[in-house]
């Protein structure tokens, strides 16, 4: 069943494979069931309530990446979308939550309506072919950067941006530990190294106070969403806030996951030698069905997870893979103590290795070619440098655009990546 479900000998992979990548994805994703109720709830929403919500909409919109788009690819609340709900919308515009819910809601709704009529797949397949080589190579830095930044290893600085931090933090110990067994690992390119890694990681930060054991039960039934389930507010939805708030919850996400299906799917080998994308459809469809979804059980914009390529990385190929990490999710649900126990330092080195993989691509990039390449190096260093995938296409689109028309290249430019840029710019001042 598996198998006629998910062509597994086709794409050239297994039933434990699959699921190890999917547990793989997990471990390193698994700190938004933490995160996402923490910046929601400064909102005045109920945490309990945001943690079960959280891992339902993980699970229903990677359910429907696994069976209708049959990638190894993860949703769930996406992080600086929860952080522009909650510090933006409510904080900053002073809106109630039950406003910024609405205005996630609405979005889903038109994903839906744009994906049905092939918009976003034609944004998808419309960008250049350097830019598709580069998207890998800079979220593999991104990813480096999350997991230097989350064990401590690198700490902010005024003076310098980012600097090196304590080296005598117990939390950059098991950084060091996990890294050094997990590139030992792959390197005898023993299956499931990065699971082995996080697992020793976190075992290794027991003695160190790193990871702390539940002290209460270790299963216990989900919190209800009551508190937060449908609760829209209808009254506003007209207004110019309303317009402008769903508007930049459709931005960030169209581009945070367009970047991320195309990161992912490049390191699958899913992308055709044309640069197009067979599964890009369904892909962005269960993409709009768990922000829709989301909305509704009460928590922030669902996008596809970088993270996804730590599965990539495992020899996930399939949306089985997809399928078991939803199953980690809903185990999470009643499990929760246990999952939640991984700290970040544990799954660091898994996110460094993965970088690591994700910036072979750059060897197809034609660095003689300067039109080709400056887009590109634009692209690659954007992602990291302004922390976003979406910022890092805007760049890369806007100086493609740019180089070619001033030098006489014009028409290598199609009429779609013409109105991409304008609607970049036009971003910009309004």
């Amino acid at each position: 069943m598996l198998e006629s479900l998910f062509k597994l000998r086709e794409h050239g992979t297994t039933v434990r494979t699959e699921i190890i990548a999917g547990i793989t994805t997990f471990m390193t994703m698994a700190y938004i069931l933490a995160v996402n109720p923490a910046v929601l709830g400064t909102t005045g929403m109920d945490k309990h309530a945001l943690f079960t919500a959280t891992a339902l909409s993980a699970v229903i919109g990677t359910l429907a990446m696994a069976l209708l788009a049959n990638l190894p690819v993860v949703v769930a609340s996406g992080m600086g979308l929860n952080a522009f709900f909650a510090f933006t919308v409510v904080q900053g515009l002073g809106y109630k939550w039950q406003f910024a819910i609405t205005a996630v809601f609405i979005e889903g709704l038109l994903f839906l309506v744009l994906t049905f009529f092939n918009i976003r797949e034609l944004i998808v397949n419309s960008i250049p072919q350097t830019l598709k080589h580069a998207i890998p190579v800079g979220i593999g830095l991104f990813i480096t950067l999350i997991g230097l930044k989350h064990s401590g290893l690198i700490v902010g600085n005024e003076a310098t941006l980012v600097t090196l931090g304590n080296i005598a933090n117990p939390h950059v110990w098991v950084l060091f530990i996990g890294l050094i067994v997990t590139s030992v690992l792959v390197t005898l390119d023993v299956k499931g190294a990065i699971l082995i890694g996080i697992i020793v990681a976190a075992f290794a930060g027991v003695p160190l106070g790193v990871t702390v054991l539940p002290s209460g039960a270790w299963i216990s039934l989900p919190p209800s969403i009551s508190p937060i389930f449908m609760k829209f507010e209808w009254t506003q939805i007209f207004t110019a806030d309303m317009a402008i708030v769903v508007f930049t919850f459709l931005f960030v996400n169209l581009f945070d996951t367009v970047g991320t299906l195309i990161g992912v799917a490049s390191k699958a080998g899913l992308i055709l030698p044309d640069g197009s994308f067979p599964k890009v459809k369904q892909a962005l469809f269960s993409d709009a069905i768990g922000t829709t979804i989301g909305a509704v059980l009460g928590t922030s914009t669902v996008t596809a997870y970088v993270e996804s390529v730590s599965g990539v990385a495992a020899g996930g190929r399939t949306g089985l893979t997809a399928m078991a990490t939803a199953g980690m999710f809903l185990l999470a649900l009643f499990f929760a103590p246990i999952f939640l126990l991984v700290p970040d330092a544990a799954t660091a080195p898994a996110l460094i290795i993965v970088g690591l993989f994700m910036i072979s691509s750059v060897v197809n990039i034609d660095f003689n070619d300067f039109g080709e390449s400056i887009p590109a190096f634009i692209t690659i260093v954007m992602m990291p440098f302004t922390y976003s995938i979406a910022q890092g296409i805007v760049f890369g689109m806007l100086s493609f655009v740019f180089i070619k028309v001033f030098t006489g290249k014009a028409s290598q430019v199609n009429i779609a990546v013409y109105i991409i840029a304008v609607l970049f710019i036009l971003k910009f001042f309004f």
